[in-house]
């Protein structure tokens, strides 16, 4: 039988042929225009096996056009109207043609070659051409292969037809970000504040409504602003180090916002401070976050506490977070932070600790010392780069600068920090209400993209293609695909770097959200990584969203800093066993890829499966579902349940630090899983300080790892964890 995958065929073609198949790459001509093709009607002699005419010109490098195993064969477009072409780029899959022209006509009756016969080739293939039509066709007269006549995409460009996207070094973010400068009065930005905050205020609707909304400080000093953050909102310096931005009052975040649950913080996910300063009011800066709500290249000059207000009173909980490239001079109190990742920073001093408390890289970080007290501490950080992040140069105009990779790091990267500016003109501003064929249109054109806050609905895949892109995004852009699409697909390139995006499933089931590298396909990427930052996933939230498989990192030596892969135990809109469903939140098959701040959460089998080798993850936190309806649909390979973070049997080096799993089956507490980490046993996977909690005593997690560490709950109640110091 014919291979018709779009890998495998490719695949078996370049060993048949002996070349090197290339086509799901777009090439950079034709870069300053969108093709006067893109989305216009296009027809075909035949189509293969459902591949039409129309996706050669959907602008998606992954879809294609096919025809049946026969010559002669064509494919046309209509522009609409007559118009001047002056070039045609065709990307070849491994079926291509070994002999064609380009034809042009007015009423697709009459034909005019506008180009010699031709040889095709595999990949893409850029013809510079002069002619008039309204009607542009490939005719093939001879295949190259066995198969038939197969592009992945048939762009047209004309003289009168193209738009050139619009990039600018001083860009309009949108309406949904404020800039202020230390002109600025006081009052005027406490107010702009204080009004994005009191719309949240015990609303029941502002988890997972549609606001989106960002501050953006220049260099200087500014008087008291007292900042509380809610949901989807970022207060961000745009200096090129904290320190050029200072802030006296404070940028607060506390418990009492939640409308039907004021009393803790363990819903206070999705907002951000970055790239400041604080000379905090009465000495002490409050950040009582959950999940999603990183804070990165942050001064405090003062003391800061992770815990909200009302703690003291036995309630007031919170429950993990992320710190990283920070300073504090004073004092950071975790109070009642059941688990926290603290990466590259330097602090004055720690105090407090739960269960899972985790340092990789931090000056001044407590002794290693798991679990008594339940600090688990690295001297440095293998590989980290940092997060891309916008700024304001000394003449007024925007650059993004992105970090170099640092090795074996310690402290906070600035001041002086190497790495590359980039200037806006370089970005493809994105928008709400963009398409996702504009989009590729800008990553085409040689663009990086940069999202403005909103949401953004996609009918096709983001593909990111050209080695060291940049695509990052301010104050949560949230990228909803439809009909089942994957949201966003990264080839296997150097260094692209992705940040500062939410990923929500759609209603359609999605086979994954988001990929990075090709499956099967290991290159080295050590000099130049892969990187994803602050990178959030959410399976049913406000909307009933589903997706088999959230990530797929398929690549080598991909960085993965600080993601929250969610399949949602509440939402916006209802959730459910049935209804919200998503298998696994990571999938790794890339070797030598590493996991700084993984959170994954909910998932309904593995919720991490980890196939690459030498793979390696500092700090590891996990719920298990809570509403397993019952034991029988509930049974995985080995037993009961699916454990959180499974290594593959084949997986011969691992190493894990600092990890978490908890249970809280409220749907039916007799359910039980039988361990929260699975993997071979042998000498070169390695866990480290891991753990697990039944959360309130509601269910069961029979081991820690594999069949050892014992069970939750603990006999002795009241939630006390299980504890593996080392394993094996």
């Amino acid at each position: 039988m014919f291979e018709r995958s779009r890998r495998g065929r490719a695949a078996v073609l370049a060993a048949t042929l002996g070349i090197t198949a290339v086509a799901s790459v777009p090439g950079p001509a034709a870069a300053a225009d969108i093709p006067a093709s893109q989305g216009r009607p296009a027809t075909a002699s035949s189509v293969e096996a459902g591949f039409t005419a129309a996706a050669a010109v959907d602008g998606d490098a992954g879809t294609r056009w096919s025809s049946t195993f026969a010559d002669p064969q064509w494919l046309q477009v209509d522009l609409g109207s007559t118009q001047s072409i002056n070039q045609v780029v065709l990307n070849w899959e491994a079926a291509y043609a070994s002999a064609f022209t380009i034809q042009t006509s007015t009423d697709a009756a009459t034909w005019t070659n506008i180009t010699p016969v031709t040889a095709g080739q595999v990949g893409v293939q850029n013809l510079n051409v002069s002619g008039n039509g309204r009607y542009v066709r490939m005719s093939g007269t001879t295949r190259a292969t066995p198969y038939g006549y197969s592009l992945w995409e048939f762009q047209v460009f004309t003289t009168n037809g193209g738009t050139t996207l619009p990039t600018s070094d001083t860009p309009d973010f949108g309406p949904n970000v404020r800039i202020f400068d230390p002109s600025t009065p006081a009052s005027t930005i406490q107010t702009a504040v204080d009004n994005t905050f009191n719309a949240q205020l015990r609303s029941p609707t502002a988890q997972f409504g549609t606001q989106r909304q960002v501050f953006l400080f220049k260099p200087g000093t500014y008087g008291r602003v007292w900042a509380n953050v809610g949901f989807y909102t970022t207060l961000a310096g745009l200096g090129l180090n904290p320190d050029d931005v200072t802030i006296n009052g404070a940028v607060n975040v506390d418990s009492g916002w939640n409308y039907g649950d004021e009393a803790n913080a363990t819903q206070n996910f999705w907002r951000s401070m970055e790239n400041l300063s604080i000379v905090p009011e009465g000495g002490v800066n409050r950040w009582a976050v959950s999940q999603a709500a990183p804070m990165r290249r942050v001064h405090i000059r003062g003391n800061l506490t992770l815990a909200p207000s009302n703690q003291d009173n036995g309630q007031g909980y919170s429950s993990g977070g992320y710190l990283a490239d920070s300073v504090v001079d004073g004092v950071v109190s975790s109070g009642s932070q059941q688990q926290w990742y603290t990466r590259d920073s330097r602090i004055g001093s720690w105090e407090g600790g739960v269960w899972n408390m985790v340092y990789s890289g931090v000056q001044g970080a407590p002794a290693n010392a798991f679990p008594n007290p339940p600090h688990t501490t690295l001297a440095t950080t293998p590989v980290t780069r940092e997060k891309p992040y916008l700024y304001v140069d000394s003449a007024g105009l925007y650059r993004v600068f992105v970090p170099a990779v640092r090795r074996n790091s310690a402290g906070a990267s600035w001041p002086n920090a190497a790495g590359t500016s980039i200037p806006m003109r370089e970005f493809y501003v994105a928008k709400p209400g963009d398409s996702a064929a504009r989009i590729n249109s800008a990553l085409a054109q040689g663009l990086n993209l940069f999202f403005t806050p909103g949401t953004y609905s996609l009918d096709q895949t983001i593909r990111v293609t050209r080695a060291n892109t940049v695509v990052t995004g301010i104050g949560f852009p949230t990228l909803i695909p439809n009909n089942g699409v994957e949201a966003l697909n990264v080839a296997d390139v150097d260094g692209v770097k992705v940040s500062g995006l939410t990923f929500d499933a759609g209603t359609t089931n999605s086979p994954t959200l988001m990929s990075v590298g090709q499956a099967g396909v290991h290159t080295d990427h050590a000099a130049n990584p892969i990187s994803l930052q602050d990178v959030f996933f959410r399976i049913g939230s406000s909307v009933q969203g589903k997706a088999t498989t959230t990530l797929a990192v398929h690549a080598d030596d991909t960085l993965i800093d600080h993601i929250w892969a969610w399949r949602a135990d509440h939402g916006g809109a209802p959730t459910g066993w049935t209804v919200n469903t998503g298998d696994t939140g990571l999938v790794v098959n890339g070797d030598d890829v590493l996991a700084t701040g993984l959170f994954v959460e909910h998932y309904q089998k593995y919720e991490v499966i980890w196939n690459g080798n030498r793979g390696r993850t500092i700090f590891f936190q996990n719920e298990k579902p809570y509403d397993v309806p019952n034991q029988a649909a509930w049974i995985g390979p080995r037993g009961n349940g699916y454990a959180a973070y499974k290594v593959a049997d084949s997986v011969t080096d691992h190493e894990l630090w600092g990890g978490g799993s908890y249970s809280f089956f409220n749907v039916n507490p007799s359910v039980r899983v039988d361990r929260a980490f699975e993997v071979p046993v042998r000498s070169g996977v390695r866990l480290h300080s891991i753990l697990t909690v039944s959360l309130g005593d509601v269910g069961t997690i029979a081991n820690v790892v594999n069949d050892t560490g014992g069970a939750v709950p603990n006999p002795a109640g009241n939630t006390v964890p299980r504890n593996v110091v080392n394993y094996p």
